[in-house]
């Protein structure tokens, strides 16, 4: 069975909920649950700012932020029983899929559980899906979890 899930985080609702997930599965084998943050300086980049802003303060803070995140998943998994470790990876530029992928196959994952929004048509298009990329690269398989709005309006009526 799964004996170490990873599971990535980013603070949102989504991920809260794929983070439920993983540690309601590891509870029931018995798996250890690796947490993962991927710090993305990207979002925050206008080119304007010398690179030193970047390295000297944007990443260091970007980081700590990542930990808090990592640490507030942590306390939620060592409540219910569950072990969990944090690791924050940096993206400078990288996707975020791939840098999950490859946490996956360096720690020896055997499951990655990851909160997704569940966008179709022309959301997913313009988006992206770091998930569904995941789910096409993965060494290991992917359980997707579906954020509570995404799952109710996919929901059949009757």
């Amino acid at each position: 069975m799964y004996r170490r899930i990873l599971v990535p985080i980013d603070g949102s609702p989504t991920s809260a909920r794929g983070l439920a997930e993983a540690i309601q599965l590891a509870r029931l084998t018995g798996a250890t649950l690796r947490l993962v943050h991927v710090v993305e300086l990207a979002h925050y980049v206008t080119g304007f700012e010398p690179a030193a802003v970047y390295t000297d303060e944007l990443l260091p803070l970007a980081r700590r932020a990542g930990e808090n995140i990592l640490e507030q998943g942590k306390a939620q998994a060592l409540a219910a029983g569950v072990t969990a470790e944090t690791c924050v990876l940096d993206s400078f530029g990288g996707r975020v899929c791939e840098l999950v992928i490859n946490e996956a196959r360096s720690c020896g994952a055997d499951l990655i559980v990851i909160g997704t929004h569940g966008r179709r048509g022309v959301g997913r298009l313009m988006l992206g899906s770091d998930a569904e990329q995941i789910v096409r690269g993965a060494p290991v398989p992917v359980l997707l979890v579906r954020a509570p709005e995404a799952a109710a309006a996919n929901a059949p009526s009757g």
